[in-house]
């Protein structure tokens, strides 16, 4: 994911729905230059505001978080619930903390736990 732009993404789907800042301003209540800054990557947003965007666009919040080029079926990732997506970004934010030991050591916890 760190060489994905969320911004970008964003705005290929928007433009893919044929949807101005505008519309998706009217569906979220989300400012209309809140979403340029987003578009244009001077911003991150929430997982929740990621949500509501996607909403807007009537796309599952998991078309985020794809590869591109994956429409043709080859080396496609799974399909992650909301819950999911929510459970890994809260991973993500909390292991950029850790060194190597330590995430190795929440990696045997995790497997030991899934094991039960």
């Amino acid at each position: 994911m760190d060489c994905m732009n969320i911004g970008d993404t964003i705005r290929n789907f928007r433009l893919q729905k044929g949807m101005s800042q505008g519309d998706i301003e009217k569906r979220t209540g989300l400012l209309r230059c809140y979403l340029s800054r987003v578009e244009n990557g001077h911003t991150v947003p929430s997982l929740d505001t990621l949500s509501k965007i996607a909403g807007a666009m009537e796309l599952p919040l998991s078309h985020f978080f794809s590869e591109p080029g994956n429409s043709n079926g080859s080396k496609a990732l799974p399909q992650l619930s909301d819950d999911e997506l929510r459970f890994l970004s809260q991973i993500r934010r909390y292991s950029s903390n850790l060194n190597d030991s330590d995430r190795k050591l929440v990696i045997a916890m995790i497997k030991k736990m899934a094991m039960k």
